[in-house]
């Protein structure tokens, strides 16, 4: 498979990702408004932070080292080993489901019964829900490594449609089920996600076209079950060392991630009650955010493992696909840049107004707008960092993978240190600011792998980083114009105010783009030729 084909499939999932996570996240974004009127925020802090860091640290630990390493290197393998070690998930996850569920339960400080009832219930089913999910890796890998474009879409649209018609029918009608109705709702999450998977790929093995045309490289559901022979090891040997490299990286991940649930979790530094502003606030933040930046990394994460070989120096690797993965480096580099860059000097305008729209006098008064100012100039960094370690991380070799957890490994105590101390400090704003100086080293230590990889090289990826003075200029007319608007304007002078401070924030976008698009030609180009609406409505029809 060329790059250029490789490139164009990455950019259909990314596309269909990112339809994806907006339907994700507008459903979550009128759901989280929706419970706030029905139960109390102590319930959301401990749903949306303690039950959610248990579950996203047993299938994180579980999972991401082999997805990783089994999505990396040639399509030509042995895929009876490659799924074996798959199923080695779901014991870890087992593991670390018991592990983490007897921390959650007797070494932390468990909520009062009568303000959030039913905490043990959701330990257990938030830690099962995460078990189950697990079952589902070999066919989760499967079908990415095979760009499995509508499966994912479908799958995971209709888990999080279910989910979200159960959590609202619950909380309308048995709102004194606390923390059951949450659990309950995502243990039937992951169960229909796994069972669409199963079902997709149990119709596609039994039909015929599928055996002629050989689109798997299994031909029955029983072979990605695990495979016990004498002939060959069970796993391959080599891709289970790079899983250990990965995990040992992805436990350091985790923690600079999660970072500051990790904190209010198990210092107790905020209350269960400011926590679940704290998380609602953080997840309006990061609403665009994941919706553009996720979607990206992971599909283009594909792209790069495809097209770069880990173990080859620069200057053996095709030429062609070294050329191909600069371009596209470069584009994807500008598109986080100005991504970015919008949100946060529109953010800092409108932060106010959006939580006072979202959650009323709760969210928009107190810490609520500084907190989500803070969070904008954070999802600037989180842009860029997203697009610099898809690329690290999917042309480093086993031994720079093994040399760079020891820098993980230093920034993960620094970051836990400064995130305890800001916090002292500041306050909530102090896990912000820790989450920006992590992500500012974390996209220097990027930036100097991608410098040097293609230092000898005619190709400058890097160059995606800088902005035209005049495209510069029109982001800070931007910010003065809405932030003078946002004096006069917002939030207290009535709806008419409102609509007139978003009108001039409609223009002052409108100004900001218009100016990118005559800047920014060759991103323009690329957007056009990877992104284009008719590619995706060619996948997905």
């Amino acid at each position: 498979m060329g790059s250029q084909e490789v490139l164009g499939q990455a950019a259909r999932l990314a596309s269909s990702g990112l339809l994806l996570q907006v339907l994700f996240r507008v459903i979550t974004f009128f759901l989280n408004a929706f419970i706030l009127r029905f139960l109390s925020k102590e319930i959301v802090g401990i749903v949306n932070v303690r039950l959610t860091l248990l579950y996203s640290t047993i299938t994180f630990l579980a999972r991401e080292a082999f997805r990783r390493a089994c999505l990396s290197g040639s399509a030509q393998r042995d895929w009876s080993q490659t799924l074996n070690l798959l199923w080695l998930t779901v014991p870890l996850g087992v593991f670390w489901s018991l592990f983490l569920g007897w921390v959650w339960l007797q070494l932390l400080e468990v909520p009062n019964p009568d303000v959030v009832p039913h905490y043990g219930t959701g330990v257990v089913l938030f830690g099962l829900s995460a078990v189950v999910e697990l079952l589902g890796e070999p066919f989760w890998v499967l079908a990415q490594a095979h760009i499995f474009v509508r499966l994912k879409v479908i799958a995971e649209s209709l888990s999080v449609i279910l989910r979200s018609v159960l959590t609202a029918f619950l909380v309308l009608w048995l709102p004194h089920w606390g923390l059951c109705i949450f659990s309950l709702a995502q243990l039937f999450y992951t169960s229909v996600l796994v069972l669409s998977y199963v079902v997709y790929f149990t119709k596609l093995l039994s039909s015929p076209e599928s055996t002629k045309q050989h689109i798997l490289p299994v031909s029955r559901i029983t072979d990605l079950l695990p495979n016990f022979t004498r002939s060959r090891d069970f796993v391959n040997w080599k891709e289970a060392k790079l899983t250990w490299s990965f995990f040992k990286q992805s436990f350091l991940k985790q923690i600079l991630t999660e970072g500051e649930r990790y904190v209010m979790t198990f210092l107790n530094v905020l209350n269960f009650g400011d926590q679940g502003v704290y998380d609602i606030v953080n997840n309006l933040g990061s609403l665009v955010a994941r919706l553009i930046f996720q979607p990206i990394e992971e599909s283009f994460y594909v792209f790069f493992a495809k097209v770069l070989e880990r173990e080859k120096d620069a200057t053996l690797q095709r030429q062609e696909d070294f050329a191909v993965a600069a371009a596209v480096l470069e584009s994807l580099l500008k598109l986080a840049l100005l991504a970015g860059l919008t949100i946060t000097v529109f953010g800092f305008a409108y932060s106010q107004l959006a939580l006072d729209i979202y959650g009323g006098a709760m969210l928009s008064s107190g810490s609520g707008p500084v907190l989500l100012r803070t969070y904008c100039l954070y999802v600037l960094l989180l842009a860029i960092n997203g697009v610099t370690e898809c690329f690290t991380f999917a042309a480093m070799s086993k031994k720079e993978v093994d040399r760079y957890n020891f820098t993980m490994l230093a920034l993960s105590f620094s970051f836990l240190a400064l995130s305890y101390l800001l916090t002292r400090w500041c306050g909530s704003v102090g896990f912000i600011l820790a989450n920006c100086f992590n992500m500012g080293i974390r996209i220097t230590q990027s930036l100097c792998f991608i410098y040097h990889y293609y230092q000898g090289s005619p190709h400058r990826p890097l160059a995606g980083l800088y902005l035209s003075p005049v495209l510069l200029g029109a982001f800070v007319l931007s910010g003065v114009i809405t932030g003078v608007s946002e004096v006069f304007l917002c939030c207290d002078q009535g709806w008419p105010a409102r609509l007139a401070h978003i009108t001039v924030g409609a223009f002052s976008l409108g100004l900001t783009i218009g100016t990118a698009f005559v800047t920014e030609s060759k991103l323009i180009h690329f957007l056009r030729t990877q992104f284009g609406v008719s590619k995706l409505a060619d996948k997905m029809t």
